[in-house]
């Protein structure tokens, strides 16, 4: 069926990996699973979209660590947290940093199943304008504070020199930031920066 949903499952326990994705495949999802954060984290980019079900104990990277990637990715994907029975302190942590639920282990079928239909219903709700600025907002995370000052400039319709003039650096300086700034933004022209920062709320604040 081409209209399944999507699970990222990421959890180091094979067993559970194994045990998780038979259940949910037979709920009607498709399953994706990854040995770790790492292993997830390095096609998360380019991943398809769907809901993510996160693990908080694992090796190399424990699940807000990969979380926080995440953030930092400019990922929206909707997460589920698993944690282990008691971890309330961690699921708060989890819930704060963007998490929309959190399901302790060992965890009923219908309880699981019930909280990513939550999820998908979550993401379904959000309008296309919010999906664009989370992640224009991601991609302006990755960026300097000089190259965030840089892009300020561009907004503000400013040329390269009077950018220098108002940063106190020069305009060759000006060049390599906004080379830069446009390479972390994936943008090909200045229209996709400012497409980018308007849909991220950079300059918006004027306009009002």
């Amino acid at each position: 069926m081409t209209d399944q949903r999507l699970i990222h499952l990421v959890d180091d326990d094979e067993a559970v990996r194994h045990s998780a994705s038979f259940m949910l495949r037979h709920a009607g999802f498709l399953v994706k699973t990854y040995a770790d954060g790492v292993q997830f984290l390095e096609c998360a980019q380019t991943a398809d979209p769907g809901c993510i079900l996160l693990d908080v104990q694992m090796p190399h990277m424990d699940g807000l660590e990969v979380q926080e990637r995440l953030n930092e990715l400019g990922l929206a994907f909707p997460v589920i947290v698993l944690t282990g029975h008691g971890d309330v302190e961690v699921a708060v942590k989890a819930m704060k940093a963007g998490a929309i639920d959190f399901v302790e282990k060992p965890y009923e079928k219908q309880t699981l199943v019930d909280a990513i239909v939550r999820a998908f219903d979550r993401m379904d709700a959000r309008s296309l304008k919010d999906v664009l600025a989370d992640e224009a907002k991601g991609r302006v995370e990755r960026l300097t504070p000089r190259e965030k000052d840089v892009l300020v400039g561009l907004v503000d319709g400013f040329t390269n020199k009077m950018i220098a003039e108002t940063l106190d650096i020069s305009p060759r300086t000006v060049e390599i930031h906004r080379a830069n700034l446009m390479e972390k933004l994936d943008a090909p022209s200045l229209s996709s920066v400012l497409r980018i920062a308007f849909a991220a709320g950079i300059g918006m604040e004027s306009s009002q």
